[in-house]
């Protein structure tokens, strides 16, 4: 899916479409990821927010600690339950919102697939109350059972995912099957022998085969770890092949027709970086890719005046000198002295001066009868308003500017350079630009803003 729009130029890559993305009703999952940090929770909010003013029916499922998404949508909290997002939606559009809780949705997988004393001797287990609640790759393998989840319900016509915020995009991918691996692997197999062998046949096993093992594996592990995790593994026995089976049919889905991968980054070296890495990813699993948000984009309304002008004129201002013009202060003081050649008057044959006042009627303080001097200015340095004039002040505001508009230009030119380098190894990835705000999004109408930015979104060199 890569290219959703036109390209706007040879050099520049194709244009992310967006409100194409959001409004093709083909489309039924849109997941967001890339490494933490760079506005993917954001992202999927404000997706969320236009899909549903647009006429979706959607939901966003987000694994966010920070829980941002609830406060800027207006909820108290959210859960693992989805919740509507009041005063969103237009022509049957509506938005629901919720929280990723790993620990709840493997309850509920446990509660689902067995029968209730098994169930309960399994959650009131201490190692598989331990692997619930931060088992290495958990959260991303209980993204992927809540999404399936949702489009099973099939109460949503769109589903937004906010993968986790993990070390490395990948993880995402990566995760669910190492776990999925891990609870169908021989080492689960090899606690779970004694169980399936029953009678003396077994105990002679266990006394012989497994006496060295569970000896090595109690100094390892401790020996009352051992033992929960051995009857964690006997009351899971029915449940394993599930595990495996659904990681296996959740990655079909992202894999299908009707699933669209975003990739989110920031313009910075790290962020892109993970951001090619994902893009490689995707490819190599066959997994469709929509293109590449690009969050923070810093930009200047007064970028015709470039890095090297503006600081030359610092520099010059600094040092007293002239800012590159002949007229100017200069020029003010040249006429006032005079010339022959302009016809100007001459100081001896000035007679009236920018404020009105003649050499004449000066008085002997140097003040006419204004109280203002031949300059215009008050003896003191005030003008007749009282305004003071200070061109020391002025010239180090001036500098101050100067000097913040060649460091905005220096960040402008160095996350080009960035974007030109991802692009150049990615050329057929389509982009969305979302410039830097001064501020958090904390709202509805910040996630609205957003929303409005990604779909004017501006490809990278255009």
């Amino acid at each position: 899916m890569s290219g959703d729009g036109g390209t706007v130029g040879l050099d520049a890559p194709p244009w992310l479409a967006v409100d194409r993305l959001l409004d093709d009703p083909q489309n039924r999952i849109v997941v967001c990821c890339g490494s933490g940090g760079v506005g993917k929770t954001t992202t999927a909010a404000a997706l969320g927010v236009r899909a549903a003013e647009r006429g979706r029916k959607a939901v966003v499922l987000t694994i966010d600690p920070a829980r941002r998404l609830a406060q800027s949508m207006g909820i108290d909290s959210l859960d693992n339950t989805p919740r509507k997002v009041a005063g969103v939606g237009a022509d049957g559009g509506e938005l629901h919102a919720m929280m990723l809780d790993m620990k709840r949705t493997f309850d509920e997988i446990v509660e689902a697939h067995a029968d209730g004393e098994r169930a309960r001797a399994i959650l009131a287990n201490p190692f598989y109350q331990s692997l619930s609640a931060g088992f290495a790759g958990t959260q991303e393998y209980m993204a992927m059972e809540k999404l399936g989840q949702l489009r099973a319900r099939d109460d949503w016509d769109l589903i937004i995912v906010d993968t986790p915020p993990s070390r490395s995009a990948l993880d995402f991918l990566d995760a669910p099957k190492r776990l999925g691996s891990f609870l169908d692997g021989k080492f689960i197999r090899v606690l779970m022998a004694p169980a399936k062998v029953g009678g003396r046949a077994g105990m002679k096993f266990l006394n012989v085969g497994m006496s060295m093992m569970t000896g090595t594996l109690s100094k390892l592990m401790g020996a009352s770890l051992l033992k929960d995790v051995q009857t964690f593994v006997a009351a899971m026995d029915t449940m394993f092949g599930g595990f495996r089976t659904r990681a296996d049919a959740t990655f079909r889905l992202l894999q299908a027709p009707g699933t669209a991968f975003l990739v989110v980054a920031a313009p910075e070296p790290d962020a892109l970086r993970e951001a090619a890495y994902f893009v490689e990813r995707l490819a190599a699993e066959g997994m469709p890719l929509a293109g590449l948000v690009l969050n923070r984009v810093h930009g200047s309304g007064a970028d015709q005046l470039s890095a090297e002008r503006a600081l030359a004129a610092a520099e010059n201002l600094e040092e007293g000198g002239i800012v590159d013009q002949e007229s100017g202060k200069a020029g003010l003081r040249d006429a006032a002295a005079g010339s022959p050649e302009t016809g100007s008057p001459s100081a001896e044959g000035l007679t009236a001066d920018a404020g009105g006042s003649t050499r004449d009627e000066l008085t002997p303080d140097g003040t006419g009868p204004d109280g203002t001097g031949p300059d215009g200015t008050g003896v003191d340095g005030s003008g007749v308003d009282g305004t003071g004039v200070d061109e020391v002040a002025v010239d180090a505001l001036a500098v101050g500017l100067l000097r913040l508009h060649v460091e905005r230009m220096q960040v402008i030119a160095r996350e080009q350079r960035t974007r030109d380098r991802f692009t150049s190894l990615h050329p057929e990835v389509a982009v969305a630009e979302v410039a830097a705000l001064p501020g958090d999004v904390h709202d509805l109408a910040g996630l609205r803003a957003i929303g409005e930015r990604l779909a004017a979104g501006v490809p990278a060199g255009a």
